[in-house]
């Protein structure tokens, strides 16, 4: 482990160096792949040199017990080394976890695609409930949120939203969304007061850069319609709206959010390399002999991940069967905690997988 910690350390300074050349600066696209590789491996090297700390202290309480003559002060260093070989314990347990190898795409920005399943009109409502505690959760991780493209209900929210998410460590905390949400309440259209169950699915992308991907132009028809619902006149007048299909495979993108017909067609290009790359990685998946199907980040929008119980303001994950009552939180955008006991329970994968191997 030691070694590895000093390989990473040393291409940590590495990268501060050349964070700093001309070259660097000039590069818009090479500066943010290093610097997110910068502030990956500074957590790292920040928890190895406060390790490194500790192994000095553990160093020294084991030499005065050893050389000094005074066993008032022994007994001090007794108890000193007890807490430092404890905390030794956790610090090297920590970094055990940050030595896993990650998922490469965790640092991406994403595609969120939100869609009504089954329960009508409620289920289109519910897909904007999920629609605004994501936007809430984006805003607290200070990550920039645009929407793409929708397709609004009859009733209210949305039959279908997607949206592109931009920021640090995006793909890494959402693609524990991805998959069937379920809601248990009362709709505002029931008279009788029954509970009702309704459904979305929830798609997280991973957004794809061009060096990943090589899209063949010519497979690619482009049809441009007129938008509608808001934005004016305008948008209706004018053939602004994109519509993207990638021959070869049969995926379709629409985009009608923006103004222009280029601002759309660049939205929908992002939203088409993002599919076309989760087509990619499946297939990729597959071919490698034997994987095991991860339970907590797979990704499938077929899984039933949660339930949001409005009743007894109750939220369970099903995945680690992990139940909370505080639903108004949830859906305020507090999903911190289902994040990081996801994250837990990837990373004994992760480390079971490793020891296995």
């Amino acid at each position: 482990m030691i070694d590895k910690l000093k390989e990473l350390k040393k291409r940590y300074l590495e990268v501060e160096s050349d964070l700093s050349k001309p070259e660097t600066v000039s590069d818009m696209g090479l500066f943010k792949k290093l610097n997110k590789e910068y502030k990956s491996l500074g957590k790292i090297v920040t928890a190895y040199h406060q390790y490194k700390v500790t192994m000095v202290g553990v160093d020294e309480a084991k030499n005065i017990i050893e050389t000094e003559k005074d066993e008032e002060f022994r007994e001090i260093a007794k108890k000193e080394l007890e807490a430092l070989l404890v905390k030794k314990t956790e610090e090297e347990e920590a970094l055990k976890v940050l030595l896993i190898p990650k998922d490469p795409n965790d640092e991406k920005n994403v595609i969120l695609e939100i869609r009504a399943g089954t329960g009508g009109d409620e289920a289109a409502i519910f897909a904007g409930d999920l629609l605004r505690m994501y936007q809430l959760y984006s805003e607290k991780n200070k990550w920039a949120f645009n929407v793409v493209t929708f397709n609004e209900g009859s009733s209210g929210g949305y039959k279908e939203i997607v949206c592109s998410i931009e920021g640090e460590d995006v793909y890494g905390k959402l693609k524990f969304e991805a998959g069937t949400h379920r809601v248990q309440r009362v709709p505002n259209t029931e008279t009788q007061g029954r509970v009702h169950t309704s459904a979305a699915t929830v798609a997280v992308l991973p957004e794809a850069e061009d060096v990943e991907l090589e899209i063949n132009m010519a497979d690619i028809r482009k049809d441009t319609y007129r938008a509608s619902g808001a934005g004016g006149q305008h948008v209706n007048k004018t053939e602004s709206a994109v519509r993207l299909t990638h021959k070869p495979t049969g995926v379709v993108v629409e985009c009608q959010d923006g103004r222009s017909q280029h601002a759309n067609y660049d939205k929908a290009m992002k939203v088409l390399r993002s599919k076309l790359y989760e087509l990619e990685i499946k297939k990729q998946n597959e071919e490698i002999a034997g994987q095991r199907k991860s339970m907590v980040g797979s990704g499938d929008r077929s899984n039933k991940i949660r339930t949001y119980n409005y009743p007894q303001a109750r939220v369970t994950d099903h995945r680690i069967n992990y139940t909370v009552y505080n639903l108004t939180e949830i859906v305020s955008g507090d999903l911190f905690s289902f994040t990081e006991k996801l994250r837990i329970a990837e990373n004994a994968e992760r480390m079971r997988a490793g020891n296995n191997g």
